[in-house]
């Protein structure tokens, strides 16, 4: 029986997992991925279903269960790692690899989970209050059912340590700036992912000066100078930057006084706006899915498209002026790697920084999208958070 390792992302209503097969040779190989979504049992959640494919894309298990208080994050995980361990075929899982969401300003890299890590990382959920519980949640249950399999923890925040102070400091006192109150930037793990892919596939842009955009429900953008992050538009929170599915991004901070002072809005519904009512849907009325705005005739789903692409180009500008000059820009995430008008859209309002579409490769899913005579090479590269975190793990298995 060969060994694996497992990855998986919790979320507040699914668990996203992918397994990969550990060769002799070391090297790993994607067995399976899939997720069970519809946990929990309020009115708005589904029944848990759960959903796996191989890496062909072959359907291994389809299974769904009555929604009840039973079925919960704890006992569906049971579940996944007993399918994993008895399915044919089955793998002996080596180690865990969890993707975490704050690593706070102590963790620039993955780690083994000992006790006294996870404390800290409790201490970390203000930071991240709708992130930092899910993903802890599955790695205490499994330190508790299987005491004796090694987890590692890989921070979306981890990439971004290399940012200079400038690019992480507000203009706060001081003394906010030493309660953890600063820049961390997110989606590290997909960006280290695409750096490396830059390293294998273009060695000599990757030195250079690129900005990566992962666009998908979650969006942001990340500025890299030889490979390394060095400015990104998300900030203390998953909140800033870019606008979303459902949030935000950058709004004026007065605003938010705003709504307290004049509208009477209570914290939890201003929380509650800026996460889940705002972004794409906000904007549209009508969703959060760029494939269904893409298509509807609705004035209001072109103007929510229309600000999507703006925000994306108004600061990519700031971050261009962060590394002082372009030489690649890289689409990456369910938006950015499928919606060729979005590609088009942004790059037409990046011209001026010497990028040329050919109208023709921007219709593939992945390569060079630019034209022979752009100044900036333009990518389309899928992104991989789950490959990357297997990866780690398998490095930290190997340090110990």
């Amino acid at each position: 029986m060969s060994q694996s390792i497992l990855v998986l992302n919790a979320g507040s209503s699914s668990i996203k997992f992918a397994l990969f097969t550990i060769g002799a040779d070391g090297q790993m190989t994607e067995a399976s991925r899939g997720q069970i979504e519809g946990i929990g049992t309020a009115p708005h959640f589904l029944a848990p279903h759960f959903l796996a494919k191989n890496a062909a894309g072959d359907v291994l298990v389809d299974q769904s269960w009555p929604q009840n208080a039973e079925q919960t994050h704890e006992t569906l995980l049971d579940g996944l790692l007993d399918w994993i361990e008895t399915h044919p075929g089955g793998e002996s899982l080596a180690a865990i690899g969890h993707r975490v969401v704050h690593g706070g300003s102590a963790h620039d890299k993955p780690a083994r989970v000992t006790p006294d890590l996870l404390a800290a990382l409790a201490h970390l959920t203000p930071l991240a209050p709708l992130h930092e519980p899910h993903n802890l949640a599955p790695i205490l249950a499994i330190a508790a059912s299987r005491p004796e399999l090694p987890q590692v923890v890989c921070f979306d925040t981890a990439f971004h340590h290399a940012m200079p102070t400038v690019a992480t400091r507000f203009a706060l006192p001081r003394e906010f700036e030493a309660d953890g109150v600063r820049r961390y930037g997110f989606h590290g793990l997909s960006y280290e992912f695409i750096a490396c892919e830059l390293r294998q596939r273009a060695p000599n842009l990757a030195s250079g000066r690129v900005i990566a955009a992962h666009l998908g429900n979650g969006a942001s953008l990340c500025a890299m100078l030889n490979g390394r992050s060095v400015d990104t538009t998300m900030g203390f929170t998953a909140l800033d930057g870019l606008m979303m599915g459902t949030r935000c991004g950058s709004i004026d901070p007065g605003v938010l006084l705003y709504l307290q002072q004049q509208r009477g809005m209570t914290v939890q519904q201003v929380e509650d706006l800026l996460y889940r009512r705002s972004g794409l849907l906000g904007v549209s009325g009508i969703g959060s899915d760029m494939r269904v705005l893409l298509e509807s005739p609705d004035k209001r789903a072109r103007e929510a498209i229309e600000l999507f692409v703006f925000s994306i180009a108004r600061q990519a500008g700031a971050l261009a002026s962060t590394l002082g000059g372009l030489d690649g820009f890289v689409f990456t995430a369910g938006i950015g790697e499928h919606a060729a008008a979005i590609r088009t859209a942004v790059c037409q309002r990046l011209a001026w920084l010497g990028i040329r579409l050919d109208p023709i490769s921007n219709q593939r899913p992945a390569g060079v999208i630019s034209a022979p005579d752009s100044q900036v090479a333009v990518w389309v590269i899928s992104t991989d958070e789950e490959a990357m975190i297997a990866r780690h793990t398998i490095e930290i298995l190997g340090s110990l």
